[in-house]
């Protein structure tokens, strides 16, 4: 593979994530896991976590990406925990101790439908 090629592809992968996350709908949330999945790229979190670090888009909701046992995955107190707290909360997410309460097992259909269109 060449470097266009490589840069290429992970332009791509990073599009498909970013493109999940914006999908996620308000009051909703998803595992890093779950988003890499969706995008198609199974068992690559730490893609998605890197994507959202590096991340200037200021619509982005990147407060609805969590860790996959539901907390908050910056230092508790700190202030992008309690920008992703307080966000949350404002979207009717239920948190308890940096966690929410009940975490999808899945991503959903409709996240599949928003994605991808109807099946």
């Amino acid at each position: 593979m060449t470097a266009a090629a490589g840069e290429d592809a992970a332009a791509q992968a990073r599009e498909r994530i970013l493109a999940v996350i914006r999908a996620i709908p308000r009051g909703q949330v998803m595992g890093y896991g779950q988003v890499a999945a969706k995008a198609g790229l199974p068992g690559r979190a730490r893609l998605t976590a890197r994507v959202l670090g590096m991340n200037e888009d200021p619509d982005l909701p990147w407060h609805r990406v969590l860790r996959s046992d539901g907390r908050i995955a910056m230092p508790e107190g700190s202030r992008g925990w309690r920008e992703q707290n307080h966000r949350l909360r404002a979207e009717g997410v239920a948190i308890e101790r940096g966690r929410v309460k009940q975490m999808p097992r899945s991503g959903g259909d409709d996240l599949d439908a928003a994605l991808w269109g109807p099946g």
